[in-house]
């Protein structure tokens, strides 16, 4: 029998016994929305964004770079040769000397080091993105909890209607024993008070109804009225995943990339860097020393720059990096644990759920065998109003407890597949 309404399960909600002109959502529509729509959405493009702009001014080092630097000073001694020579003045420089120059960089070899930092800025933005999807996937833990609290309120609203037809049944043949004198005006009495709870109810039901289709309008950005309609889902026709697939998978191996390409940059920050340089200016005095004249000047060459002061530190850098990967390696361990722990909890929660439904069936028979031997009986006069309205609640009552085991296996279901992220 679990098996019948399973496969009958997607037509449930498909159509509303309030509305016909109806919106029509489904589960996978309202993730598409909520994702579209949730604010950190934009963080994505964001990331991106900055990624590229940083990585564009990275290229900008292998442009030639420019300096321009001008001095004005007085000392109060300068360079002065000692000799006298008959005929011959040797002249003594100024004390106030000038120089403007300008000076162009072409960067030749850098160690690797603008390539480092441009794959770091790549495997950055691939992080800081994937943990943005991360949090996205966890919306869809919030859409389930309202669109199947949405389709739990129907199911209940659908059984109400059913009660209702049940009371109004029993209350037009307790109506027509009164008129004949074979029944008491009390018995009708207490079947319509019946079917007032039930209206209220009604009532109740479809106003928490309301509320919640607002606060599921406000993830999706997108107005419900209280005309529409939620589709059932449609789950696997299997129960175990094939294996795990959450986005804290991918983003655990980005954050392994991260480090070694931290490493990388660590490695090229320590190697010596060639350039060429060109550099020309006008000064008092230039590279003539002897000339007290404002003159020309250039000097071309080739340029080896070496830091080892960096040496130092690169051996704690790679320790600092490697702990933080192996910090990495117990969350991604941690995820695992508890990721496989409330898979087998929904596992053992589907298994129960659908013995319970199995149950809550068997029971429905017999309960409804005796609503309907109660109506018999009510018709003959043979039992009183309350006795009717005791099968009939008790009906009820089986009948919502199959409503509540249903939704909660369809719920876990989807939990299952969500936790798993193979959905």
């Amino acid at each position: 029998m679990v098996k019948h309404w399973i496969t009958a399960l997607a037509l449930f909600v498909s159509a509303p016994v309030w509305a016909q002109d109806s919106t029509l959502l489904t589960l996978e529509q309202a993730y598409d929305l909520s994702r579209e729509n949730y604010p950190l959405i934009k963080q994505k493009n964001l990331v991106k964004q900055t990624a590229d702009l940083t990585i564009d001014n990275l290229n900008k080092n292998y442009l030639p770079q420019v300096t321009v630097s001008g001095q004005a000073s007085y000392q109060s001694q300068v360079t002065s040769i000692p000799l006298r020579v008959p005929g011959f003045e040797i002249p003594t420089m100024s004390k106030d000397q000038y120089r403007v120059q300008a000076e162009a960089t072409q960067l030749l070899y850098d160690g690797g080091t603008v390539g480092a930092q441009k794959n770091l800025q790549q495997v950055n933005a691939l992080v800081e993105d994937q943990r943005a999807e991360v949090d996205l996937y966890k919306v869809k833990e919030r859409i389930n909890q309202f669109y199947l609290g949405i389709l739990l309120l129907d199911e209940q609203l659908k059984q109400t209607e059913l009660v209702k037809k049940d009371i109004q049944l029993g209350i037009k043949r307790v109506t027509a024993q009164v008129n004949n004198g074979t029944a008491f005006r009390s018995n009708q009495l207490v079947l319509e008070a019946e079917l007032l709870k039930a209206e209220q109810r009604t009532i109740e039901l479809r106003a928490t109804r309301k509320g919640w289709l607002e606060v599921l309008s406000l993830f999706l950005n997108k107005p419900l009225p209280e005309t529409t309609a939620l589709q059932m889902p449609v789950t696997r026709t299997y129960i175990m995943a094939p294996g795990i697939n959450r986005p804290e998978l991918k983003l655990f191996t980005y954050q392994d990339s991260l480090f070694k390409t931290q490493n990388q940059v660590i490695t090229a920050r320590n190697r010596p860097k060639t350039s060429l340089f060109v550099q020309g200016g006008y000064a008092r005095p230039a590279l003539d020393m002897l000339k007290n004249d404002f003159s020309w000047y250039y000097i071309a060459g080739l340029r080896l720059n070496w830091s080892l002061g960096n040496l130092y530190t690169t051996k704690k850098e790679r320790q600092l990096l490697n702990v933080n990967q192996r910090m990495v390696d117990v969350q991604k361990d941690l995820f695992l644990l508890n990721t496989n722990t409330q898979l087998k909890q929904q596992q053992s929660e589907l298994n129960k759920l659908q013995q319970l439904m199995e149950s809550d069936e068997q029971i429905i028979d017999i309960r409804s065998k005796v609503k309907e031997a109660a109506n018999a009986q009510l018709e003959n006069g043979v039992i009183t109003a309350n006795d009717y309205l005791r099968e009939v609640n008790a009906e009820d009552q089986s009948r919502l407890s199959l409503i509540a085991h249903r939704l909660q296996w369809l719920q876990a279901k989807i939990n299952y597949e969500t936790i798993s992220g193979n959905q």
